[in-house]
């Protein structure tokens, strides 16, 4: 799923990203600090759901959430703002917007929203095992888990689930695992800046701290220390 994420403060838009993707770890995100750059993407990506900042540059969120929704027509806004103006309220419903989120957001408030979208079309058409599967990856992500304890869990024969993982979600097991690692971990690498380095690649699965710098260098383009060093500084 294509989701676009607009607001014009940088650190709306990092927040905002890493609270969703742990849930969501194959979401594609795209960023946009006003309605230009966001009409651009929107020209090249076919976009599923996009969060609006209200006080944008320009035109305002509920304009381009207008512009957006005229050429993708299943596209589903969410409005995020720091105003509690019922008229911009009213406005949003008559845009047709599945949530109205004011700032500054509370993790929870937008887990429930992100909720309904574990039952999306694009999750549902998974299989039954593949969606037992995952769920057993995003609990015990931190864990030694490995395909054949995959496997066993579901009740299957582990050629077969590789097989089938791939063909549904589009990477590998072992893809998939390291991709929700990465997310979680640069999650905890903000949200608990007291944990080591050391403590961060322990609680997302990792044998190694070394081993972990280097993949989350490889994925995200920066040392953990970097990454939670940008995070706090914003």
């Amino acid at each position: 799923m294509n989701v676009l994420l607009v607001d014009d403060e940088p650190l709306e838009l990092d927040q905002l990203e890493y609270l969703i993707q742990p849930m969501f770890p194959l979401w594609k995100f795209y960023k946009a600090a006003d309605g230009s750059k966001a009409m651009a993407i929107s020209q090249k990506v076919p976009l599923h759901l996009a969060f609006l900042d209200i006080n944008l540059p320009g035109k305002s969120g509920l304009v381009l959430g207008e512009e957006l929704r005229a050429q993708h027509k299943d596209i589903e806004l969410i409005i995020v703002t720091a105003y509690q103006d019922f008229q911009y309220a009213k406005q949003s419903i008559r845009l047709g917007v599945v949530d109205y989120i004011t700032k500054p957001v509370i993790e929870s408030e937008l887990v429930d929203i992100l909720k309904k979208y574990q039952k999306s079309p694009a999750l549902s058409a998974y299989t039954r095992i593949i969606s037992d599967a995952m769920n057993i990856i995003h609990q015990k992500f931190a864990e030694k888990l490995n395909l054949a304890d995959l496997a066993a869990e579901v009740h299957i024969n582990p050629t077969y689930l590789s097989r089938r993982f791939h063909e549904e979600v589009g990477v590998s097991f072992s893809e998939y695992l390291m991709q929700y690692r990465i997310q979680m971990s640069k999650k905890f690498l903000i949200a608990h800046p007291d944990w080591s380095i050391s403590t961060v690649a322990e609680r997302t699965g990792f044998n190694s701290q070394h081993y972990f710098s280097t993949i989350f260098r490889k994925v995200v383009g920066k040392t953990p220390k970097e990454y939670r060093d940008k995070g706090n500084a914003s």
